[in-house]
């Protein structure tokens, strides 16, 4: 049992020091048959890290309570319930299966591998263990399909389940056992008859538990499972909480969080966890004097982990409350900065983490309690494990100038800078991971590049010193920091390169295998580069060029000259090619052509008096030659077109050697061809693990594509009989075989057999008269219900299909749809009848997939209409696979001749127009997300249009593929003719632009963080990745390409009122609202610019004038992000490059002149010119933070001497220097048992001044321990006694 089931659940104590024990709990009973409940599926609780707080079974003994009966039996009745795991929520349970599914595939291919090793042995020496295997494979098999089938079951299911409480409850607790009403001190009994839930009063439960907490001097047990019992009535009634009577239920709360047991009050902090729910409440429960009790159960020892988890996972409820953090006690605040700056506290991080979040709702109440130096050390000190997520807090309060002045100096992030140049120490290695972290997040937003460019980029040009270091960890974090921050992909052939290997010609298998994999880029490929337009690379523009000012590329050659081995020096040349191919594919050619010659070492290479010149000629060497393999790896340059015709030639030359090739064996003689036939070991041996299966494969797809040597094959010899009998399913061979990696290769050489026999007139008819495709016809006719043929082993049962190699006859068969010859042969046995009747079976969607999967559609012949009979009528799973089948075809370019019934394209896009009317919506998103993809080339988008596809009904889902339709002439009159065009202008006027300002900042944001993709299942895998970090479609963008919309444009007069808005707000700095409708009017503004027909916009309102001005003065940094963006959009267009450069802004061009939309300004330092924090700001900061503590101190006074003394001493305690008299003066005080020890009113000036200073948690335990025990129980108590006073007045 973990500690967060152990903490979470508030489990019942075992035996301790105060002699209770968990046996008791068989002593006392419920008051009614309801105050037990089982565990309810919820999702993420208040101020929880888990997303599931639940209570577990106890113990044994502990078993008789009714908590534990119910998660122990009824629950797991449920029918999603997995007992193993205990999973509460429908998301945790879908994700459970996934990593249970993703676990089975790695020890699937792992056996998979297994298995193809031991294929290289010997028969006789392999057989035991290649039979081990494969059983293992087919478990491996079974389980993944389970679990798919699982997971399939629990998504449906979660899509169904009723969302009403009382829906769910009637679902969840349906077979829940009644108890009979017992009293304190009884045996508890069991009820015969079921209760329904429903029909139970939560106000009559919840009075029933108040009343049964009055019971006082029980054991512990007692109360916490009542507690439990409070908690899971708060998750089953989610709106009891709102209703609740404070002066009854606070005074019960109260006692339990006075209890001496350690358990109850954590269990008292669970439950008004969950009573809270506005500010007001957290009000009322402060009232209660929470305040100081959290502050006492923070500084207890670690023994009481309980405890004080719950305590804070209690002051984390208060940030998920609107203003909930204006409810913090400044103690509370202190104390939790106390727990976060304690090295050896098992809560720091979580402290820690709680702190960071208080820095980003109240930032004055965390830099009042000198949290913000606990936070930056936490940074660098390598002690957080996500040091990163704990910059957002600072980045956020560098945006706006008036939270800017709140940090003071501006050097709260040189803790991780440090690191690099600080001496070797302890954990230094964990340290400097920890800062490269920190570092590497604020290179990855706008508003962490201006705050590294304070104080004249001194954290910049600390990290390029790094490189000058000898040191082996600092150099190899420094090179994996740049590499990082450059988003450098390493090539497939950089490990061998760093490895030691040469760079000579090994790399070509590697660019073969890639290029043949890419097929030659269309129309499509060309439109959807123009449609995309990367943020992400315009920000790595200016990174590199912030790096290359400091000196990153002289740091870069003294690294690589002074590399500690030759690892570290290839790491660094490889480093150095890199950025010199950044710098001319992203910079202005200003700034790239003084870069490329490497002026330093050139100088070190001519001096022939040197020694060192020949260290700098290999350098000079490593780095063109690693240049050159660079460009012959990936030669596109950023949508070049030079970079296209260079994929164009080398994909010509691999198609011209692989055409040779097959020429060459095409021809070879028949005596050859005779000798190949006897090798491969088909016509001296049945056993086909004999067959040499590659020979065999070059003999099929080389010489037998010649008649003369087909022939030879079928009629001389027993080849092709001998192959097509293996094949055959009655054979029990290849029908057999598991279904491993290893053996794909018996699939494709059937294809590839089939394929060449179609070719030739003698092998369609020789296949049509062979047993095979009869004998698959009646394996398929078994699960016909017209056939009358039935099997107790079917061929094609879900266990076989997913074990051997039976799903390869699909993929034969698709062979054969894709001939008109084959087809032929197909309906001349009757499975093309038995596939209509195959889809219409409504439990095999496994079959239905394998076969639809692996049919041809290229053909207007039968699998068309088999397949648009699946996405009409199959269940909403095979018709979402079957539409992700079309955009295999829908992305076709449409030919311009007639062909009858349509080509490909037209087809799949006829259909796929169908399916935007499929009740379920899922279908629908999946048709969009491909029709908006073959709408990149011009042809398919006026076909789209031509079908006049009605969209209305989807919303949001539809607007990405109407936005579409706008950029051309016939799609605007459509559109025009819906009065959709009207409609969605004004919507984008009054609103959506706004909201694009948030789209395009995530999407950013998300791609700069570059998170791993979620490796999705066979059940939700997605279209298409998504483009993270691309300027998303805007309707203004789409309205500007054709005359009709720019003629709209002009007439509403929006442009205008864009360029009026930037222009009066262009220096605003304070109001958030408006900041942000400035930016959706820059990105609109960005939008029309970036087109050649919105031109005319830019200079009759001159707005590009404010945008730069925006961008090089602005005080807000995410604003002068958002200007610079948009200036690089504006730069895209010839008449705006033309502008900017009127105004000091160069871009960045391809070969031909066109532009890349990088523009950097000529005076690079207006880019970054502001000013940290002015002397002002810091004197208002400073006066504040004197005025709270000079505020809070100055009552804290006492005319009793002995009680003056005390406060004294307290005050000392925090000065390290008086910290041992200080210590021996209120030990003293202690020894004469001063009677201010006992005094409410000391009590409450001794929390006030430790509220106001910074103390270690050991110092408060130690004040806090100095007061007697019955002092904070007079304080709780007498305080609710005068408020119940002052309420009876």
């Amino acid at each position: 049992m973990t500690t967060a089931q152990r903490t979470d659940g508030l489990l019942p104590p075992g035996t301790g020091k105060d002699a209770r024990t968990i046996s008791a709990a068989s002593s006392y009973s419920t008051i009614r048959p309801t105050q037990s409940y089982a565990r309810s599926a919820t999702g993420p609780q208040p101020g929880s890290f888990a997303s599931d707080l639940r209570s577990l079974p106890f113990s044994r003994a502990a078993d008789l309570s009714r908590a534990a009966d119910l998660s122990r039996t009824d629950v797991s009745s449920y029918g999603a319930y997995d007992a193993s795991n205990d999973l509460t929520t429908s998301e945790q349970r879908q994700a459970d299966y996934r990593s249970k599914i993703e676990k089975e595939m790695k020890m699937k291919a792992g056996t998979e591998n297994l298995l193809e090793a031991l294929t290289l042995k010997k028969e006789k020496q392999a057989r035991d263990q290649r039979r081990i295997v494969e059983a293992e494979l087919n478990t491996s098999n079974r389980k993944i399909a389970r679990l798919k089938l699982d997971l399939e079951a629990e998504i449906e299911r979660s899509k169904e389940r009723p969302t009403s409480p009382r829906a769910r409850l009637s679902q969840f607790f349906r077979s829940a056992p009644t108890r009979s009403p017992d009293g304190p001190g009884q045996q508890l009994g069991h009820a015969e008859e079921e209760y329904d839930p429903e029909l139970e009063s939560p106000t009559y439960i919840f009075a029933d538990i108040l009343q049964s907490l009055e019971a006082e001097e029980l054991d512990a047990d007692y109360y916490i499972n009542r507690a439990n019992d409070l908690v899971e009535l708060f998750k089953r009634h989610p709106t009891l909480k709102y209703d609740l009577a404070w002066s009854i239920f606070g005074l019960r709360m109260q006692m339990l969080l006075l209890s001496d047991c350690r358990e109850v009050v954590a269990a008292a902090y669970r439950v008004m966890r969950y009573a809270i729910t506005d500010r007001k409440s957290l009000a009322t429960i402060r009232a209660l004097q929470t305040d100081h009790l959290v502050v006492l159960s923070l500084v207890k020892e670690g023994k009481a982990r309980v405890e004080r988890e719950q305590a804070l996972k209690f002051i984390r409820a208060f940030l998920d409350v609107k203003d909930g953090c204006s409810e913090i006690h400044p103690s509370v605040a202190r104390v939790v900065v106390a727990v976060a700056d304690h090295s050896d506290d098992t809560l720091r991080s979580m402290a820690t983490l709680t702190l960071a979040e208080m820095l980003l709702k109240d930032p004055q109440l965390v830099i009042n309690a000198d949290g913000v130096g606990v936070l930056a050390d936490a940074m660098g000190s390598g002690t957080y494990h996500a040091p990163e997520t704990l910059l957002a807090p600072f980045v956020h309060l560098m945006d706006l100038p008036a939270r800017r002045a709140m940090l003071g100096s501006g050097y709260e992030f040189s803790a991780a800078f440090a690191t690099f140049t600080e001496p070797y120490s302890s954990h230094f290695e964990e340290k400097l991971t920890s800062s490269a972290k920190v570092i590497a997040a604020m290179f990855k937003s706008w508003p962490g590049l201006m705050t590294l460019s304070l104080h004249d980029f001194l954290p910049v040009r600390s990290v390029v010193s790094s490189l000058y270091i000898s040191s082996i960890p600092v150099r190899a974090a420094t090179l994996d920091l740049l590499i990082d921050i450059l988003r450098v992909k390493s090539p497939s052939w950089s490990t061998s390169f760093i490895g030691g290997r040469r760079l000579t010609t090994y790399n070509r298998v590697t660019n073969l295998r890639m290029q043949s994999k890419d097929a030659k880029p269309t129309q499509s490929d060309v439109l959807v580069d123009e449609h995309q337009r990367s943020l992400v690379d315009h920000f790595i523009a200016v990174a590199l060029a912030i790096l290359l000012r400091q000196g990153l590329l002289k740091g870069l050659m003294h690294a690589e000259s002074d590399a500690p081995d030759q690892a570290f020096q290839r790491k660094t040349s490889l480093l150095i090619a890199e950025v010199l191919r950044l710098a001319s594919e992203l910079l202005p050619s200003s700034w790239s052509q003084s870069l490329q010659s490497m002026p330093g070492l050139f100088n070190n290479a001519i001096k022939f008096d040197d020694e060192d010149r020949f260290n700098a000629l290999a350098t000079v060497y490593q780095v063109d030659s690693i240049n050159r393999t660079l460009y012959r790896s990936n030669p596109e340059h950023g949508g070049d077109k030079e970079g296209s015709q260079g994929i164009e030639d080398a994909s010509a030359a691999s198609r011209a050697r692989a055409t040779s090739k097959t020429q060459v064996n095409a021809a070879m003689d028949e005596a050859l061809f005779r000798q190949k036939m006897l090798d491969t070991g088909v016509l001296n041996s049945v056993n086909y693990q004999k067959w040499d299966w590659p020979l065999i494969q070059d003999l099929i797809e080389g010489p037998m594509t010649n008649p003369p040597r087909f022939n030879d094959a079928l009629k001389n010899v027993k080849f092709v009989h001998r192959l097509l009998g293996f094949l055959r399913p009655f054979k029990f061979r290849f029908s057999e075989a598991p279904n491993t990696k290893s053996n794909q290769r018996y699939v494709r050489m059937g294809c590839s057999l089939l394929k060449c026999m179609l070719q030739h007139m003698e092998g369609v008819a020789y296949l049509t008269t062979s047993k095979i495709i009869p004998q698959i016809a009646e394996c398929l006719a078994q699960f016909d219900p017209v056939s009358g043929i039935t099997s107790k082993t079917p061929l094609f049962s879900p266990q076989r299909l997913s074990e051997t190699l039976v799903s390869g006859y699909f993929s034969m068969l698709g062979v054969m749809c894709s001939d008109q010859r084959g087809i032929h042969i197909l309906i001349k046995w009757k499975i093309i009848n038995i596939f209509y009747h195959i889809v219409e079976l409504k439990d095999r969607d496994d079959l239905i997939r394998a076969m639809l999967t692996n049919l041809d559609y290229t053909l207007d012949s039968h699998p068309r209409i088999i397949l648009s009979k699946t996405m009409v009528s199959g269940s909403k799973q095979m018709r979402i696979t079957a539409t992700r089948l079309l955009r295999k075809y829908a992305v076709l370019p449409i030919q311009t001749q007639t062909i009858i019934g349509g080509g490909a394209a037209e087809w799949a896009i006829r259909l796929l127009v169908g399916q935007l009317y499929d009740p379920e919506i899922e279908v629908c998103e999946v048709a969009i997300k491909i029709l908006e993809e073959a709408c990149n080339t011009m042809t398919s988008l006026e076909y789209v249009v031509r079908c006049r596809p009605a969209l209305d009904h989807l919303g949001e889902i539809g607007a990405p593929l109407l936005l579409r339709f706008l950029s051309t002439s016939v799609g605007y009159h459509y559109l025009d003719g819906l009065d959709y065009i009207t409609k969605e202008m004004d919507d984008w006027f009054l609103g959506r632009n706004d909201t694009y300002v948030t789209l395009v900042e995530a999407s950013l944001a998300r791609a700069l963080a570059d998170l791993p993709e979620k490796t999705p299942s066979g059940l939700d895998e997605p279209v298409e990745p998504q483009d993270y970090g691309t300027v998303p479609p805007h309707f203004y963008r789409e309205l500007t390409r054709t005359a009709e919309g720019c003629e709209l444009l002009k007439v509403k007069g929006h442009f205008e009122e864009f360029a009026a808005t930037i222009q009066d707000f262009a220096r605003e700095d304070e109001d958030p609202e408006t900041i942000l409708k400035v930016k959706g009017c820059l990105w609109a503004v960005g939008n029309v610019g970036s087109m050649e027909l919105g031109a005319p916009f830019l200079e009759r309102t001159d707005v590009v004038k404010y945008i730069v001005q925006i961008a090089e003065s602005s005080l807000v940094m995410t604003l002068r992000g958002t200007a610079f963006y948009v200036l690089g959009l504006i730069s895209r267009s010839l008449h705006g490059q033309e502008i900017l450069a009127e105004y000091g802004w160069d871009g960045t061009t391809n070969a031909v002149g066109e532009s890349l939309g990088y523009v950097l300004p000529l005076d690079f330092d207006k880019l970054f010119s502001i000013q940290p924090f002015t002397a002002a700001h810091q004197r208002e900061s400073d006066v504040a933070r004197l005025r709270v503590r000079t505020g809070a101190t100055s009552a804290i006074t006492d005319d009793d001497p002995t009680n003056a003394g005390i406060l004294s001493g307290i005050t000392k305690l925090g000065n390290t220097v008086l910290t041992n008299k200080s210590l021996a003066a209120l030990a003293a005080f202690k020894h004469q048992k001063a009677p201010g020890f006992h005094s409410p009113a000391l009590f409450k000036k001794v929390m006030a001044l430790l509220a106001s200073y910074a103390y270690g948690i050991s110092q408060r335990r130690y004040v806090i321990d100095l007061f007697d025990k019955s002092v904070l129980r007079k304080i709780v108590l007498e305080d609710e006694e005068d408020s119940s006073e002052d309420e009876g007045r």
